[in-house]
């Protein structure tokens, strides 16, 4: 499962005792979870990924992979959460905002998911663009199970991809479901062989990596807005959202490569 030594730089804003360590293959950035027993999100792993996922950004990687070097992509949330007396729920729940990064990252972001992802690891997942899994990993939102529901955004993440009647019908059973079939309700993009699984995501990440990265980032921005108040409120938006795209220099690559060579021959260089 691990990342090819020869083409992975570690970042120095990790080192290997961090909970989530950084490293690159080219313009790709690779956040590898390693935070024993399982992955668990809570205060330690949340702020790890926020931290990973900036530092991607600020050092030039032009898409991200998320993935986990246990047996697990992870289990759930800590239930330590929970166990603090005196404070607030609302307090307590503070470190699971880090689907609001996934959110806000400019750049493709690409789960690669194999073990089970449940829980609050189903929910990291669901706040990725795109969600590669091998065909023996094991999803479900069973917070059900517990007492509650989806407590970091998964509830709406999940209604997203797959509609409100479904979505209900994940959250409310609190099953675990197989990749196949949540490759066929659309919440899965790729699943693939297990032991190919960094194998392709690291090449699907390298075709994102090698696109205009400043038009991605523009059509992440604008998908948002779509999710978050429709399509009048996104066709409204459409103009400055694509001011960044109007002032690239890879818009200017495109269209020299296709006045001089023809469509999609173009080298972007991400600015």
């Amino acid at each position: 499962m691990g990342s090819d030594s020869t083409t992975a730089n570690t970042s120095n804003a990790a080192t290997s005792n961090s909970p989530v360590l950084l490293e690159r293959d080219g313009d790709v950035g690779v956040l590898t979870m390693s935070l024993a027993p399982h992955n668990l999100v809570g205060r330690e792993l949340s702020t790890a990924l926020i931290s990973g996922l900036a530092h991607a950004v600020e050092t030039g990687c032009r898409a991200i992979i998320l993935r986990s070097n246990l047996r697990h992509f992870s289990a759930g949330a800590d239930l330590s959460l929970f166990d603090n007396e005196g404070v607030s729920v609302e307090e307590s729940l503070k470190p699971l905002g880090v689907l609001k990064a996934f959110d806000e990252c400019p750049v493709p972001v690409v789960a690669s998911v194999h073990g089970v992802a449940v829980g609050g690891g189903f929910e990291l997942a669901l706040a990725c663009d795109m969600i590669i899994a091998a065909s023996s990993a094991k999803f479900g939102l069973v917070e059900a199970t517990l007492g509650l529901h989806p407590l970091m955004g998964g509830v709406q993440r999940v209604v997203e991809r797959v509609g409100a009647a479904r979505g209900k019908e994940i959250v409310m059973m609190g099953r675990r479901h197989d990749a196949a079939t949540l490759e066929r309700w659309n919440i899965i993009n790729r699943v693939v062989p297990d032991a190919q699984l960094y194998e392709l995501t690291l090449a699907f990440a390298r075709e994102l990596a090698l696109g205009p990265t400043i038009a991605h980032g523009s059509t992440k921005r604008l998908v948002n807005i779509y999710l978050r108040e429709g399509m009048v409120a996104a066709d409204n938006a459409m103009s400055d959202v694509q001011k960044p795209i109007w002032k690239s220099r890879d818009l200017e690559r495109g269209l020299r490569s296709y006045r001089e060579k023809g469509a999609g021959l173009a080298k972007f260089a991400g600015n």
